[in-house]
């Protein structure tokens, strides 16, 4: 899903606006299959900030790194329910560029600590 959602998301012929959606949805998989491999689930309100929160304990990520996912979150949630339009393409570079990130560290962090689960 990672890799369908970051080519999807270099897709100029989508809006901004959904781009950003689709390159935040492949930074959050990683998250979820970090937080899933480390044996937890969340659900309910709220849970896209949980799974963000949770990557300070499962794959050890910065703050600056959570700060930016929030933020992407933030974006995402108001350009699909208040303010289409908003987006800018060096915001889709940005989350496009943190999705490749997110998915390099969440292999490394496979391969030293799930490499069961790594393939």
């Amino acid at each position: 899903m990672v890799q369908r959602d970051i080519g999807d998301a270099r897709n100029e012929s989508i809006s901004a606006d959904w781009r950003l959606n689709i390159a935040y949805n492949a930074s959050l998989h990683c998250a979820l299959a970090a937080l899933f491999a480390a044996g937890f689930r969340t659900a309910g309100e709220g849970h896209h900030k949980r799974i963000i929160d949770s990557l300070k304990f499962t794959i050890k990520a910065s703050d600056d790194l959570i700060r930016q996912l929030n933020r992407f979150r933030i974006k995402t949630n108001k350009v699909t329910y208040d303010l289409a339009g908003t987006t800018s393409e060096q915001e889709v570079k940005e989350a496009i560029e943190l999705a490749l990130y997110m998915d390099n560290q969440l292999k490394n962090w496979l391969r030293q600590n799930h490499s069961e689960l790594y393939k």
